[in-house]
């Protein structure tokens, strides 16, 4: 008796986890706060030519927003930052992000280069981004993105 009722509760669960909640059966998935910043994004470090294609824009990102995670390009580095979002959050003219801690190692001489995988803000582990238009966005208080950003489209 007791095993039916163990399967029939593994097979409940399962297809409770299978079967789509209530929002994407009303055709509306839940999207984050930040889905629209998704994408590829260029400017920030230097100001975006008027006469940039598409194509220089995407081989250069410098901020690549997902779901999970913002990345990004820094002037002194050949590689790519990541940051892991641990929340994101409205706020009235944009979105606030939390980055999970970097646990970067200390430098030479006990520096440490959790600065560098920041934005240039007050606190590496945070960033504000203000929405100026559909496609324009800005760091503001970032000393490491003093330009807006714009978004790479492929036309």
């Amino acid at each position: 008796m007791r095993r039916p009722a163990l399967f029939l509760a593994a097979v409940l669960a399962l297809f409770g986890a299978v079967l789509p909640d209530a929002q994407a059966q009303s055709g509306a998935p839940a999207q984050p706060p930040h889905a629209y910043l998704f994408g590829t994004w260029t400017g920030g470090l230097f100001p975006v030519p008027a006469s940039l294609s598409p194509q220089a824009c995407l081989s250069q990102p410098v901020v690549i927003f997902t779901r999970d995670l913002v990345i990004r390009a820094t002037l002194t580095e050949q590689t790519l930052i990541q940051r892991e979002i641990e929340t994101a959050r409205a706020s009235a003219n944009g979105t606030d992000f939390r980055f999970a801690a970097t646990g970067a190692p200390a430098g030479l001489l006990g520096g440490g280069s959790a600065a560098a995988a920041g934005f240039g803000c007050e606190d590496p582990n945070t960033l504000h981004v203000q929405r100026r238009g559909e496609n324009e966005i800005e760091f503001p208080g970032c000393a490491d993105f003093s330009y807006p950003l714009v978004r790479c489209h492929t036309r």
